[in-house]
Protein backbone atom coordinates (compact mmCIF):
# COMPACT_ATOMS: atom_id res chain seq x y z
CA UNK A 1 0.00 0.00 0.00
CA UNK A 2 1.23 3.47 -0.90
CA UNK A 3 1.89 5.89 1.56
CA UNK A 4 -0.48 8.85 1.99
CA UNK A 5 1.33 12.20 0.75
CA UNK A 6 -0.31 15.31 2.75
CA UNK A 7 -1.94 18.03 1.30
CA UNK A 8 0.29 19.96 -1.28
CA UNK A 9 0.07 23.30 0.30
CA UNK A 10 1.81 21.58 4.06
CA UNK A 11 4.33 19.78 1.49
CA UNK A 12 8.13 20.72 1.70
CA UNK A 13 10.42 20.35 -0.48
CA UNK A 14 13.49 18.43 0.30
CA UNK A 15 16.18 19.26 -1.30
CA UNK A 16 17.98 17.19 -3.52
CA UNK A 17 21.48 16.92 -1.62
CA UNK A 18 21.61 17.72 2.10
CA UNK A 19 25.62 18.16 3.61
CA UNK A 20 25.97 16.26 6.42
CA UNK A 21 25.74 17.85 9.62
CA UNK A 22 29.17 18.80 11.44
CA UNK A 23 29.84 18.23 14.89
CA UNK A 24 30.55 21.36 17.02
CA UNK A 25 34.28 21.93 17.98
CA UNK A 26 34.45 21.25 22.04
CA UNK A 27 34.88 24.60 24.19
CA UNK A 28 38.27 25.35 25.45
CA UNK A 29 39.47 24.13 28.28
CA UNK A 30 42.07 25.66 30.93
CA UNK A 31 44.82 24.69 29.15
CA UNK A 32 43.44 26.01 25.38
CA UNK A 33 44.44 28.87 24.03
CA UNK A 34 42.70 30.57 21.44
CA UNK A 35 44.16 33.97 20.58
CA UNK A 36 43.20 36.15 18.28
CA UNK A 37 45.80 39.73 17.00
CA UNK A 38 44.39 42.90 18.48
CA UNK A 39 46.12 46.18 18.06
CA UNK A 40 44.83 47.30 21.77
CA UNK A 41 46.84 43.85 23.48
CA UNK A 42 49.77 44.33 24.82
CA UNK A 43 49.68 42.00 27.07
CA UNK A 44 50.89 37.71 26.85
CA UNK A 45 49.56 34.82 28.42
CA UNK A 46 51.16 33.04 31.29
CA UNK A 47 50.69 30.24 29.76
CA UNK A 48 51.56 29.86 26.30
CA UNK A 49 53.14 33.43 25.60
CA UNK A 50 50.56 34.00 23.11
CA UNK A 51 48.98 37.87 22.59
CA UNK A 52 45.56 37.97 24.66
CA UNK A 53 42.58 39.61 22.98
CA UNK A 54 41.87 41.79 25.56
CA UNK A 55 44.13 44.94 26.85
CA UNK A 56 45.34 44.82 30.34
CA UNK A 57 42.98 46.45 33.16
CA UNK A 58 43.83 50.42 34.24
CA UNK A 59 45.64 50.15 37.14
CA UNK A 60 44.82 51.84 40.37
CA UNK A 61 46.92 53.10 43.57
CA UNK A 62 47.25 51.08 46.72
CA UNK A 63 44.84 53.15 48.82
CA UNK A 64 41.52 53.59 45.99
CA UNK A 65 39.39 50.98 45.00
CA UNK A 66 38.74 50.21 41.28
CA UNK A 67 36.79 52.69 39.02
CA UNK A 68 34.26 50.07 38.88
CA UNK A 69 34.10 48.99 42.82
CA UNK A 70 32.11 51.08 44.80
CA UNK A 71 32.34 49.16 48.95
CA UNK A 72 29.12 49.72 51.35
CA UNK A 73 32.09 50.62 54.23
CA UNK A 74 35.16 52.75 53.60
CA UNK A 75 38.34 50.27 53.68
CA UNK A 76 40.46 49.81 56.40
CA UNK A 77 43.39 52.25 55.71
CA UNK A 78 45.08 54.33 58.30
CA UNK A 79 44.57 57.36 57.40
CA UNK A 80 45.57 60.33 60.00
CA UNK A 81 43.54 60.96 62.71
CA UNK A 82 40.83 63.20 62.64
CA UNK A 83 40.86 66.44 64.71
CA UNK A 84 38.29 64.69 66.95
CA UNK A 85 40.00 60.99 66.89
CA UNK A 86 43.16 63.24 67.87
CA UNK A 87 41.66 65.38 70.62
CA UNK A 88 40.54 61.58 71.91
CA UNK A 89 43.69 60.34 72.01
CA UNK A 90 45.61 63.00 73.46
CA UNK A 91 43.02 63.37 76.69
CA UNK A 92 44.61 61.66 79.49
CA UNK A 93 42.38 59.14 81.39
CA UNK A 94 40.35 61.14 84.10
CA UNK A 95 40.37 60.20 87.84
CA UNK A 96 37.92 59.58 89.98
CA UNK A 97 38.00 62.51 93.13
CA UNK A 98 36.45 62.91 96.60
CA UNK A 99 33.15 65.26 95.55
CA UNK A 100 33.98 68.28 99.06
CA UNK A 101 30.62 68.93 101.14
CA UNK A 102 29.30 72.20 101.47
CA UNK A 103 29.13 73.92 104.87
CA UNK A 104 27.76 76.93 105.89
CA UNK A 105 26.78 79.86 105.69
CA UNK A 106 24.75 78.44 102.64
CA UNK A 107 24.52 80.91 99.59
CA UNK A 108 22.31 78.95 97.07
CA UNK A 109 21.07 80.46 94.00
CA UNK A 110 18.94 80.27 90.58
CA UNK A 111 21.81 78.85 88.23
CA UNK A 112 22.41 80.03 84.92
CA UNK A 113 23.95 79.06 81.32
CA UNK A 114 27.96 80.58 81.49
CA UNK A 115 29.30 78.57 78.38
CA UNK A 116 29.12 80.74 75.32
CA UNK A 117 32.19 79.81 73.21
CA UNK A 118 34.98 77.14 73.39
CA UNK A 119 36.95 79.46 75.19
CA UNK A 120 34.74 78.69 78.19
CA UNK A 121 34.78 74.92 77.40
CA UNK A 122 38.63 75.35 78.11
CA UNK A 123 38.28 77.12 81.66
CA UNK A 124 35.60 74.97 82.65
CA UNK A 125 37.69 71.71 82.69
CA UNK A 126 40.67 73.97 83.83
CA UNK A 127 38.48 74.94 86.66
CA UNK A 128 37.95 73.21 90.14
CA UNK A 129 34.12 72.65 89.51
CA UNK A 130 35.39 71.05 86.13
CA UNK A 131 37.90 68.56 87.12
CA UNK A 132 35.49 67.73 90.34
CA UNK A 133 32.43 67.04 88.71
CA UNK A 134 34.34 64.66 85.98
CA UNK A 135 35.46 63.19 88.81
CA UNK A 136 32.37 62.31 90.46
CA UNK A 137 31.25 60.29 87.22
CA UNK A 138 34.55 58.47 87.52
CA UNK A 139 33.93 57.56 90.93
CA UNK A 140 30.79 56.01 90.08
CA UNK A 141 31.68 54.15 87.09
CA UNK A 142 34.79 52.38 89.65
CA UNK A 143 31.91 52.16 92.80
CA UNK A 144 30.19 49.29 89.80
CA UNK A 145 33.11 47.73 88.62
CA UNK A 146 32.99 44.11 88.67
CA UNK A 147 29.32 44.04 89.85
CA UNK A 148 25.69 42.89 88.52
CA UNK A 149 22.71 45.49 88.83
CA UNK A 150 21.50 42.55 91.41
CA UNK A 151 24.62 42.42 93.59
CA UNK A 152 23.41 43.61 96.99
CA UNK A 153 24.77 47.34 98.13
CA UNK A 154 24.27 49.56 100.85
CA UNK A 155 21.03 51.41 100.03
CA UNK A 156 20.23 54.70 101.99
CA UNK A 157 16.57 56.21 103.00
CA UNK A 158 17.77 59.14 100.32
CA UNK A 159 18.48 56.43 97.78
CA UNK A 160 14.95 54.99 97.94
CA UNK A 161 13.68 58.46 98.24
CA UNK A 162 14.84 58.83 94.75
CA UNK A 163 13.87 55.89 92.92
CA UNK A 164 10.60 56.69 94.68
CA UNK A 165 10.31 59.61 92.62
CA UNK A 166 11.48 57.98 89.67
CA UNK A 167 8.37 56.17 90.03
CA UNK A 168 6.47 58.45 90.48
CA UNK A 169 7.51 60.01 86.82
CA UNK A 170 6.71 56.26 85.15
CA UNK A 171 4.02 56.43 86.76
CA UNK A 172 2.68 59.76 85.18
CA UNK A 173 3.32 58.50 81.57
CA UNK A 174 0.59 55.52 82.08
CA UNK A 175 -1.61 59.00 83.03
CA UNK A 176 -0.57 61.14 79.41
CA UNK A 177 -1.06 58.67 76.46
CA UNK A 178 0.30 59.52 73.48
CA UNK A 179 -1.97 61.36 71.17
CA UNK A 180 -2.79 60.69 67.48
CA UNK A 181 -0.55 62.47 65.15
CA UNK A 182 0.95 62.72 61.90
CA UNK A 183 4.38 63.31 62.66
CA UNK A 184 6.93 60.32 63.50
CA UNK A 185 9.16 62.39 65.77
CA UNK A 186 8.05 64.25 69.14
CA UNK A 187 4.70 63.50 70.43
CA UNK A 188 2.84 66.30 72.06
CA UNK A 189 1.87 64.68 74.72
CA UNK A 190 5.41 64.69 76.22
CA UNK A 191 4.51 68.55 77.14
CA UNK A 192 2.17 67.90 79.39
CA UNK A 193 4.16 65.16 81.34
CA UNK A 194 7.03 67.65 81.09
CA UNK A 195 4.37 70.68 82.65
CA UNK A 196 3.55 68.02 85.35
CA UNK A 197 7.20 67.46 86.43
CA UNK A 198 8.05 71.18 86.32
CA UNK A 199 4.81 72.39 88.57
CA UNK A 200 5.48 69.13 91.00
CA UNK A 201 9.61 69.21 91.14
CA UNK A 202 9.81 71.68 93.99
CA UNK A 203 7.15 69.13 96.34
CA UNK A 204 9.39 65.91 95.09
CA UNK A 205 12.55 67.64 96.11
CA UNK A 206 11.61 69.10 99.57
CA UNK A 207 10.64 65.37 100.77
CA UNK A 208 14.10 64.87 99.54
CA UNK A 209 15.84 67.01 101.79
CA UNK A 210 16.66 67.93 105.33
CA UNK A 211 15.11 70.43 107.00
CA UNK A 212 18.79 72.66 107.70
CA UNK A 213 18.75 71.89 103.51
CA UNK A 214 15.48 73.35 102.25
CA UNK A 215 16.76 76.32 100.56
CA UNK A 216 18.46 74.38 98.09
CA UNK A 217 15.71 73.73 96.27
CA UNK A 218 16.06 76.94 94.22
CA UNK A 219 19.56 75.75 93.23
CA UNK A 220 18.84 72.13 92.22
CA UNK A 221 15.52 72.16 90.87
CA UNK A 222 16.43 73.48 87.62
CA UNK A 223 18.71 70.67 86.81
CA UNK A 224 16.57 67.74 87.71
CA UNK A 225 13.87 69.26 85.08
CA UNK A 226 16.24 69.20 82.39
CA UNK A 227 17.34 65.70 82.96
CA UNK A 228 14.18 64.34 81.25
CA UNK A 229 14.23 66.00 77.72
CA UNK A 230 13.32 69.28 75.77
CA UNK A 231 9.46 70.54 76.16
CA UNK A 232 9.68 72.66 73.31
CA UNK A 233 11.84 70.35 70.93
CA UNK A 234 10.49 67.40 72.24
CA UNK A 235 13.98 66.09 72.27
CA UNK A 236 16.41 63.95 74.77
CA UNK A 237 20.33 63.79 74.21
CA UNK A 238 23.58 63.03 76.57
CA UNK A 239 23.32 66.86 77.60
CA UNK A 240 19.74 66.06 79.48
CA UNK A 241 21.73 62.91 80.91
CA UNK A 242 24.97 64.98 81.88
CA UNK A 243 22.20 67.64 84.05
CA UNK A 244 20.94 64.12 85.44
CA UNK A 245 24.40 63.30 86.40
CA UNK A 246 25.10 67.06 87.90
CA UNK A 247 21.85 66.72 89.73
CA UNK A 248 23.49 63.85 91.75
CA UNK A 249 26.48 65.31 92.10
CA UNK A 250 24.50 68.06 93.91
CA UNK A 251 23.57 65.73 96.12
CA UNK A 252 26.96 64.73 96.65
CA UNK A 253 27.79 68.28 97.38
CA UNK A 254 25.32 68.48 99.56
CA UNK A 255 26.01 65.63 101.87
CA UNK A 256 22.83 63.66 101.15
CA UNK A 257 24.91 61.38 99.26
CA UNK A 258 27.78 60.04 100.74
CA UNK A 259 30.59 57.72 99.12
CA UNK A 260 29.45 54.81 100.38
CA UNK A 261 25.95 54.94 98.26
CA UNK A 262 27.78 55.38 94.96
CA UNK A 263 27.13 51.60 93.80
CA UNK A 264 23.57 51.72 94.57
CA UNK A 265 23.38 55.09 92.78
CA UNK A 266 24.66 53.42 89.39
CA UNK A 267 22.91 50.01 90.64
CA UNK A 268 19.52 51.44 91.68
CA UNK A 269 18.85 55.03 91.15
CA UNK A 270 20.69 55.38 87.42
CA UNK A 271 19.25 51.72 86.16
CA UNK A 272 15.90 53.31 86.89
CA UNK A 273 16.22 56.82 85.31
CA UNK A 274 17.12 54.87 82.08
CA UNK A 275 14.26 52.95 82.28
CA UNK A 276 12.53 55.74 82.83
CA UNK A 277 14.52 57.65 79.54
CA UNK A 278 13.37 54.44 77.35
CA UNK A 279 9.82 54.41 78.09
CA UNK A 280 9.90 58.04 77.45
CA UNK A 281 11.19 57.83 74.08
CA UNK A 282 9.34 54.63 73.16
CA UNK A 283 5.78 56.51 74.25
CA UNK A 284 6.57 60.14 73.52
CA UNK A 285 9.14 59.77 70.11
CA UNK A 286 11.46 61.84 71.42
CA UNK A 287 13.87 63.18 68.57
CA UNK A 288 17.71 62.04 69.11
CA UNK A 289 19.34 65.84 70.50
CA UNK A 290 22.37 66.42 68.32
CA UNK A 291 22.93 62.70 67.21
CA UNK A 292 25.56 62.06 65.19
CA UNK A 293 23.50 59.62 63.45
CA UNK A 294 25.11 55.64 62.66
CA UNK A 295 28.80 57.22 63.60
CA UNK A 296 27.63 58.11 67.28
CA UNK A 297 27.87 55.84 70.36
CA UNK A 298 24.35 55.79 71.06
CA UNK A 299 21.29 58.50 69.88
CA UNK A 300 20.53 59.21 73.60
CA UNK A 301 22.63 57.93 75.99
CA UNK A 302 26.52 58.31 76.71
CA UNK A 303 27.09 57.12 80.84
CA UNK A 304 25.15 53.66 80.99
CA UNK A 305 27.86 52.67 78.40
CA UNK A 306 31.14 53.81 80.89
CA UNK A 307 29.37 52.33 83.37
CA UNK A 308 28.48 49.00 81.65
CA UNK A 309 32.01 48.78 80.41
CA UNK A 310 33.47 49.18 84.45
CA UNK A 311 30.74 46.30 85.31
CA UNK A 312 32.91 43.61 82.96
CA UNK A 313 35.84 44.69 83.54
CA UNK A 314 38.19 41.55 84.46
CA UNK A 315 35.32 39.24 83.92
CA UNK A 316 36.29 35.75 83.58
CA UNK A 317 33.94 34.53 79.95
CA UNK A 318 32.55 37.75 78.60
CA UNK A 319 34.82 40.20 76.24
CA UNK A 320 33.86 43.01 73.93
CA UNK A 321 33.53 41.22 71.17
CA UNK A 322 30.46 38.96 72.92
CA UNK A 323 28.18 41.68 72.21
CA UNK A 324 28.23 40.06 68.71
CA UNK A 325 26.57 36.50 70.64
CA UNK A 326 22.57 36.78 71.02
CA UNK A 327 22.53 34.18 73.87
CA UNK A 328 24.51 36.34 76.35
CA UNK A 329 22.73 39.34 75.59
CA UNK A 330 19.36 37.71 75.96
CA UNK A 331 20.73 36.17 79.01
CA UNK A 332 22.31 38.75 81.06
CA UNK A 333 21.33 42.01 79.70
CA UNK A 334 19.18 42.41 83.08
CA UNK A 335 22.51 42.37 85.43
CA UNK A 336 24.73 44.41 82.92
CA UNK A 337 24.12 47.59 81.74
CA UNK A 338 26.36 47.81 78.56
CA UNK A 339 24.88 44.53 77.73
CA UNK A 340 21.75 46.12 78.23
CA UNK A 341 22.26 49.61 76.40
CA UNK A 342 23.26 47.08 73.09
CA UNK A 343 20.07 44.58 73.22
CA UNK A 344 18.17 48.15 73.01
CA UNK A 345 20.03 49.33 70.46
CA UNK A 346 19.27 46.15 68.67
CA UNK A 347 15.79 46.08 69.19
CA UNK A 348 15.24 50.04 68.21
CA UNK A 349 17.27 49.63 64.76
CA UNK A 350 16.93 47.37 61.67
CA UNK A 351 19.30 45.66 59.59
CA UNK A 352 22.99 44.69 60.17
CA UNK A 353 24.47 45.63 63.51
CA UNK A 354 27.97 47.00 61.73
CA UNK A 355 25.98 49.24 59.66
CA UNK A 356 23.41 50.82 61.99
CA UNK A 357 25.96 50.93 64.85
CA UNK A 358 29.47 50.77 63.40
CA UNK A 359 31.19 52.78 66.42
CA UNK A 360 29.50 49.78 68.72
CA UNK A 361 30.85 47.28 66.30
CA UNK A 362 34.69 48.55 65.93
CA UNK A 363 34.52 48.79 69.97
CA UNK A 364 33.58 45.40 69.95
CA UNK A 365 36.94 44.52 68.62
CA UNK A 366 39.08 46.35 71.78
CA UNK A 367 41.01 43.13 73.30
CA UNK A 368 39.82 44.13 76.73
CA UNK A 369 37.22 46.07 78.94
CA UNK A 370 39.51 48.18 81.22
CA UNK A 371 40.86 49.63 77.49
CA UNK A 372 37.08 50.11 76.72
CA UNK A 373 36.43 51.75 80.14
CA UNK A 374 39.23 54.26 79.80
CA UNK A 375 38.55 55.09 76.12
CA UNK A 376 34.74 55.85 76.90
CA UNK A 377 36.09 58.16 79.52
CA UNK A 378 38.39 60.07 77.59
CA UNK A 379 35.64 60.23 74.59
CA UNK A 380 32.70 61.21 77.35
CA UNK A 381 34.84 64.23 78.01
CA UNK A 382 35.74 65.09 74.38
CA UNK A 383 32.70 64.34 73.21
CA UNK A 384 30.20 65.79 75.77
CA UNK A 385 31.56 67.59 77.85
CA UNK A 386 33.73 69.52 75.66
CA UNK A 387 31.00 70.40 72.95
CA UNK A 388 29.87 73.51 73.45
CA UNK A 389 26.49 72.94 71.79
CA UNK A 390 25.86 70.22 74.45
CA UNK A 391 27.18 72.44 77.39
CA UNK A 392 26.07 75.68 76.65
CA UNK A 393 23.00 74.61 78.26
CA UNK A 394 24.65 73.08 81.48
CA UNK A 395 24.04 75.85 84.84
CA UNK A 396 26.17 77.04 86.88
CA UNK A 397 25.43 78.05 90.48
CA UNK A 398 26.88 78.42 94.19
CA UNK A 399 27.23 74.46 94.29
CA UNK A 400 28.68 74.24 91.22
CA UNK A 401 30.58 77.68 90.91
CA UNK A 402 31.55 79.53 87.69
CA UNK A 403 35.26 80.05 87.00
CA UNK A 404 34.63 84.17 87.15
CA UNK A 405 34.42 86.05 89.93
CA UNK A 406 31.51 86.26 92.39
CA UNK A 407 30.12 89.44 92.33
CA UNK A 408 31.00 89.92 96.08
CA UNK A 409 35.02 89.98 94.32
CA UNK A 410 33.90 92.23 90.94
CA UNK A 411 32.59 94.98 94.30
CA UNK A 412 35.90 94.12 96.26
CA UNK A 413 37.86 95.18 93.18
CA UNK A 414 36.13 98.42 92.48
CA UNK A 415 36.73 99.34 96.38
CA UNK A 416 40.55 98.27 96.22
CA UNK A 417 41.06 100.54 93.08
CA UNK A 418 39.57 103.73 94.73
CA UNK A 419 41.52 102.78 98.49
CA UNK A 420 44.65 101.27 96.46
CA UNK A 421 45.08 103.24 93.58
CA UNK A 422 44.50 102.26 89.96
CA UNK A 423 48.22 101.22 90.09
CA UNK A 424 47.96 98.37 92.50
CA UNK A 425 44.26 97.31 90.95
CA UNK A 426 46.40 94.48 88.93
CA UNK A 427 47.83 93.06 91.73
CA UNK A 428 45.18 93.05 93.99
CA UNK A 429 42.67 91.00 91.47
CA UNK A 430 45.47 88.01 91.04
CA UNK A 431 45.03 88.03 94.98
CA UNK A 432 41.63 87.46 94.77
CA UNK A 433 42.11 84.90 91.86
CA UNK A 434 44.16 82.58 94.19
CA UNK A 435 41.98 83.20 97.03
CA UNK A 436 38.76 81.91 94.69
Amino acid sequence: MEPQHPHPSLAVEKPEEEPPQKTPPPLPTITSHHHHSSPISNTTCRSCGGATTYAAPPTWSDISAPPNYRPIRSPAINLPPTKTQQSIILTPVPHSQKVPTLSPPYLFQSPSKQILSHDDIIRFHASDSGKNFLGFVVALSESIRAHKISDHCHQSQTLTSIVSILETLIFWIDEIPPVQQSSRYGNTSFRVWHDRLTEKSETLMLGLLPDDLQSAIVEIVPYFTDSFGNSSRIDYGTGHETNFAAWLYCLARLGILKEEDYQAVVSRVFVKYLGLMRKLQMVYCLEPAGSHGVWGLDDYHFLPFIFGSSQLIDHKYMKPKSIHNQDIIDNFSDEYLYLSCTAFVRKVKKGLFAEHSPMLDDISGVPSWNKVNSGLLKMYKAEVLEKVPIMQHFLFGWIIKWYGLEPSFCFLSVIFAFLCGFEQITRMSLLLFETY
